[in-house]
C-alpha cells in the first residue's frame, strides 16, 4: 500500500506514513525484531505444499492428511522470511529522508537488534537491514562505528550510495562544518560580481546564446 500510494500521490504515501509513526510503528516493528529471528526464520509451522513458493511453482503437489500431519522438512520458513522482509522495506520507506525519524531509530537503540537480524543469511533481508543502518550511522558515534567495522564494510560493499553521502564521516568536532546540499539554500545564496561581468553580460549573451542556431530535434533526440 504504502508504494502504491508513493506512486499514486505523494501526499497519500505521507498521510498513511505520519499515520503509522502517530500509531507507534517504528517501535512496535523494532519491538518485533528484538527476538531470536533465526529461530523466527527457521520455525517448523509452516506447510510446505500451502506455503510459497511451492504453492504456485513447480508441480502442485496432492493436499492430503499424510502430507499435512507430514510436517515441514524446509530449513526455514518462507512465511516468516517474508513477513520479515515486508516490515523491513515498510522501515525504511517511514524513515528515507527523514531525520526525526530516523533519530528515532537511534532513540530506540535500533543498531544492535538490527544487527543481530544480520545473522539470518537472505540477501535481500540483509540488504534492507544495511540500508536502516546506513542512514543512521553518523549518528551512532566514532566509537561504535571504530567497533563495527564489519558492518561499515558490507553497508560500503552493498547499499547504493549517492555524491553528497555523508554516512561513514558523520563527526561532532567543530572542526568539521557541514556541506550545504540543499539546491535551493546554494542557488539562493547572494554573490557579489564584478563591475567586468555586469559590463560584459549583454555581450555575452548576443555572441554565445542568442547568435547560436540551436537544433532542437537533434537536442530532444539525445
Amino acid at each position: 500500500m504504502l508504494k502504491h500510494f508513493k506512486l499514486n500521490h505523494i501526499y497519500q504515501f505521507e498521510f498513511m506514513s505520519q499515520h503509522l509513526v502517530f500509531a507507534n510503528c517504528i517501535p512496535l516493528v523494532l519491538k518485533f525484531f528484538n527476538q531470536n529471528i533465526v529461530l523466527y526464520v527457521t520455525a517448523k509451522n509452516s506447510i510446505p505444499v500451502l506455503d510459497f513458493p511451492s504453492c504456485v511453482v513447480g508441480e502442485k503437489q496432492e493436499i492430503t492428511a499424510e502430507a499435512l500431519e507430514k510436517g515441514d522438512n524446509q530449513l526455514y520458513c518462507w512465511r516468516n522470511v517474508f513477513s520479515c522482509i515486508n516490515l523491513l522495506r515498510i522501515l525504511n520507506k517511514l524513515t528515507k529522508w527523514k531525520h526525526s525519524r530516523t533519530m528515532m531509530l537511534v532513540v530506540f537503540k535500533s543498531a544492535p537488534i538490527l544487527k543481530r537480524a544480520l545473522k539470518v543469511r537472505h540477501a535481500m533481508m540483509q540488504l534492507y537491514i544495511l540500508k536502516l543502518l546506513k542512514m543512521q550511522t553518523k549518528y551512532l558515534g566514532r566509537q561504535w562505528r571504530k567497533s563495527n567495522m564489519k558492518t561499515m564494510s558490507a553497508i560500503y560493499q552493498k547499499v547504493r550510495h549517492r555524491l553528497n553521502d555523508d554516512w561513514a564521516y558523520g563527526n561532532a568536532d567543530q572542526d568539521y562544518k557541514p556541506v550545504d546540499n540543499c539546491i535551493l539554500s546554494v542557488l539562493g545564496q547572494d554573490l557579489d560580481l564584478s563591475e567586468e561581468f555586469k559590463q560584459n553580460y549583454e555581450m555575452w549573451l548576443d555572441m554565445e546564446v542568442f547568435s547560436n542556431q540551436i537544433d532542437w530535434d537533434q537536442i530532444v533526440q539525445y
